[in-house]
């Protein structure tokens, strides 16, 4: 009788936990509207993007039903949070941060820099569509920053490369640069990051006065495609 009392109340709180998970989960995967997106202040969804990232890196990404996703965010999006990154297929944002359907935009060009283009979605982004973070998301081995340590001609190449140039003239390099200097690519695609963050500031008084006043922050990082970890810059 004792071990049959001691196993239905194992099992009651093993349903009581199961319950409490599952309420969790259902809570982490609901998807932003313009009240809670209201709510989230810009450290809340920087912290929400590192705590993410460390889920993807230890291997506990959620598992969210994408389909109610998709019904959810069928008639409206509120993101909390915009990151500009590069088009390397290893960096996809949403994963990295482990981010579902309506949490973050995303802004991909080779080289992960900023232009007119990208300035333009990102005041969209923010200022219309309420996100209260912007993240410059560099990468390693980046192949846009060894053709711009190369200064690689190619087309329309070219001239995108011209963007990430003047990076390279800031880290003061002697010699000849060149993609086979692993140090070299590395602190330019540092600086890059940093320069685009800066950028952003520098050519938008739309988000940098959305910036003066509290209400986003900008933030620039870099991505380790061999551990899937992402560092942040001071």
């Amino acid at each position: 009788m004792l071990s049959r009392r001691l196993a239905l109340q194992s099992l009651s709180a093993l349903s009581a936990t199961a319950l409490a998970s599952g309420a969790h989960a259902q809570a982490s995967c609901a998807v932003f509207t313009s009240k809670t997106q209201s709510a989230v202040t810009p450290d809340a969804a920087l912290q929400m993007l590192k705590d993410g990232n460390t889920r993807f890196v230890e291997g506990r990404t959620r598992n969210c039903d994408l389909r109610q996703q998709i019904r959810d965010t069928s008639t409206q999006q509120s993101p909390v949070a915009v990151v500009v990154g590069c088009i390397d297929s290893r960096v996809p944002p949403e994963l990295v941060f482990d981010q579902r359907l309506g949490d973050i935009f995303a802004a991909r060009i080779a080289g992960n820099f900023v232009n007119t283009d990208i300035l333009g979605s990102l005041e969209f982004a923010t200022r219309l569509a309420g996100a209260k973070l912007i993240v410059v998301l560099g990468h390693t081995e980046c192949g846009a920053i060894k053709g711009a340590a190369d200064d690689a001609k190619l087309g329309n190449l070219t001239a995108m490369l011209g963007n990430i140039r003047p990076s390279l003239a800031k880290l003061n390099y002697k010699g000849v640069p060149s993609s086979k200097d692993k140090v070299l690519v590395q602190q330019l695609a540092d600086q890059n990051a940093r320069d685009a963050a800066r950028m952003i500031m520098d050519k938008s008084e739309v988000i940098a006065a959305l910036v003066r006043e509290g209400k986003v922050k900008i933030a620039s990082a870099m991505h380790d495609i061999g551990t899937g970890k992402v560092s942040w810059f001071a």
